[in-house]
């Protein structure tokens, strides 16, 4: 992969969306003519050349706005995808799920809203997986596919049944480059986080290294640790804890209502350097998708990074 045009050799910053509703409607950041899809997104490109993709999460078949994606961004430009939320065993609406896979499945149940993925029978799962698959396909050829993130839900604990899960997602998307986020804190306890590491590492799956609120079911310790020589994903979530298990908030975004202070991102700036010593490629997200706060945070963490370096040289 190219340098990034921030920070580091092999290190890449931006954020987790270019789209949120908080950013658009907070009238900061994009100028007042840039309006449309299309501008938004190149215009994010000339100032990033990285960003994570979460509508994906929501639908598997997005090849039409991966091929638009492509044509949007320069060269050099790379996503990383989440993957669609069955793969990653959370709750799926019935509308969620392609259309072929919907009318095989047929109506869910009386009283049941959502499918898991354990309901799916194998030949519709294998559907799935093309789908998703072939959604991958423009951004792949073109050369701009970064990782697929496989968020895994808070509910998913070390087992050999979730273990066994892992492997056949990491086996089904062997040909692409295949980052793990942990959502229970089970997984790193003083017995599990050695043999959460040891698993990752034995599978070729990146862990993904997290900032987030303390103290929850879902939340998992900042460890900085490199599983995949390849790459390393940090996704930085914000430390809101008032709002991270909140109930009843208006949108998404009011969970992750947190802009960090430079001190904050400078605790960052040695981490993210050691870890690119381990790893070829570095991906850093703001994930703290409240208004412009990720733009502004990955822009102020890039300039620390870069003043770090040159003053290392």
């Amino acid at each position: 992969m190219p340098r990034g045009r921030r920070g580091a050799p092999h290190v890449r910053i931006g954020t987790a969306s270019w789209t949120d509703r908080s950013l658009l409607e907070s009238g900061r950041w994009y100028p007042p003519d840039v309006k449309s899809p299309e501008e938004r997104l190149r215009y994010y490109a000339s100032h990033f050349d990285f960003v994570e993709v979460d509508s994906t999460y929501y639908t598997a078949d997005f090849a039409s706005q991966a091929q638009s994606w492509v044509e949007r961004t320069p060269p050099g430009f790379v996503f990383d995808v989440k993957a669609f939320r069955a793969f990653t065993l959370h709750q799926t609406p019935h509308k969620m799920l392609p259309r072929a896979v919907r009318e095989e499945l047929g109506e869910p149940p009386e009283g049941k809203r959502n499918w898991y993925y354990r309901d799916l029978p194998e030949p519709l799962r294998d559907d799935l997986w093309a789908t998703f698959e072939a959604s991958l396909r423009p951004l792949a050829d073109g050369g701009k596919l970064g990782a697929i993130i496989l968020q895994l839900a808070p509910w998913a604990v070390p087992s050999p049944e979730t273990r066994r899960h892992i492997q056949d997602c990491a086996d089904r998307l062997d040909a692409y480059r295949v980052a793990v986020e942990f959502r229970n804190k089970s997984w790193f306890n003083e017995r599990t986080w050695h043999r959460t590491l040891s698993f990752l590492r034995e599978n070729g799956l990146a862990y993904v290294i997290v900032d987030e609120p303390q103290g929850f079911p879902s939340s998992v310790p900042l460890l900085w640790e490199v599983t995949d020589p390849r790459l390393a994903v940090v996704r930085l979530h914000g430390r809101n804890a008032e709002t991270w298990a909140k109930k009843g908030l208006k949108s998404a975004s009011e969970r992750f209502n947190y802009k960090y202070s430079r001190d904050e991102l400078r605790e960052f700036v040695e981490p993210v350097r050691a870890v690119g010593r381990q790893a070829e490629d570095v991906h850093v997200t703001f994930n703290n998708n409240y208004e412009d706060y990720p733009q502004v945070n990955a822009k102020q963490f890039a300039g620390l990074l870069e003043k770090a370096i040159r003053e290392a040289a």
